[in-house]
């Protein structure tokens, strides 16, 4: 089987790819993949894809998320690392303040690039806003969003839950685009 290489620095996509990737020969390459200013994920994630291939010459797997708030008309949408940077988690919740829908979702696109043909796999995680910020830090963490998050079906942010929680949670109204890569890869790529 091939060797897959997944271009990132944040240590919790680190931690889910090698989780859920387990059966993918997948090796990490940590750095900082320049991010287009754009509310495509899809757009973004292809763009990132193409330059960790260019790094790299071999096969490669990025992921990009955006984090939609139905109350604020979708924001932060694909700029959530801005939005962390200017108004943080804090911020957030004083917009959100007084609202009653607290619905909300983290979208992601996982793109694979061979060099020749690109595929894309997306995924969706539906939840609400907590009223304050709740839970630990943990290093399988994506973002500082996991302390406000509560994935529909449950009463805890994921900050909150263990990582036996989080591991063995039913996935309610729920896709994982690790997952969904994973089993096309296998289907389709392995020898």
């Amino acid at each position: 089987m091939g060797e897959i290489v997944f271009v990132t620095h944040n240590k919790g996509k680190i931690a889910s790819a090698q989780k859920v990737l387990k059966d993918v020969n997948v090796k990490i390459f940590e750095y900082d993949l320049d991010e287009p200013r754009s509310d495509d994920i899809k757009l973004i994630s292809k763009a990132k894809v193409e330059e960790a291939y260019d790094l790299v010459k071999k096969p490669c797997i990025s992921l990009d998320s955006g984090f939609w708030i139905d109350e604020l008309n979708g924001f932060p949408r694909a700029f959530v690392n801005f939005a962390l940077e200017t108004i943080g988690i804090e911020g957030i919740l004083k917009l959100m303040e007084g609202k009653e829908n607290r619905d909300c979702k983290f979208t992601e696109c996982l793109s694979y690039y061979d060099g020749k043909e690109l595929h894309q796999f997306m995924g969706e995680h539906k939840g609400k806003l907590s009223k304050e910020i709740l839970g630990n830090d943990t290093k399988e963490k994506w973002s500082d969003l996991w302390y406000i998050f509560i994935p529909s079906g449950y009463e805890k942010t994921l900050a909150q839950m263990t990582k036996e929680e989080r591991d063995n949670r039913t996935r309610y109204e729920s896709v994982d685009s690790f997952r969904v890569f994973a089993k096309w890869y296998a289907e389709n790529c392995k020898k």
